[in-house]
């Protein structure tokens, strides 16, 4: 599987995982800053939460490792937690913005 392939498969991973106190997913939410496929097998997920002392924050973050490493043709499976930018409401998708109300 080539290295697009596997960046879709990870989108579409991450877009399973939920923050179980907000009804839509981390992906849409904009938690996820960065996505990297490296070599083809390797990735490596830079994200967020929505507050620094986010209850779940374990709890999401050890589904999201999980779920990576489950994708067919990935070796190895990094996440990175960062609050640099702190997350905003701005960074959710369209979609997110809907559902939640905020349109």
């Amino acid at each position: 599987m080539n290295s697009a392939a596997i960046r879709d498969k990870v989108e579409e991973a991450l877009r399973t995982v939920h923050d179980p106190e907000i009804p839509v997913n981390i992906y849409d939410l904009g938690l996820v800053y960065e996505i990297k496929v490296e070599e083809g097998k390797n990735v490596r997920v830079t994200m967020t939460l929505t507050a620094p002392a986010c209850p779940v924050a374990d709890d999401i973050m050890f589904e999201v490792q999980q779920k990576l490493e489950a994708i067919e043709g990935v070796e190895d499976a990094y996440v990175m937690l960062t609050f640099d930018p702190p997350w905003t409401r701005d960074m959710m998708s369209e979609e997110a913005k809907l559902e939640l109300g905020f349109l």
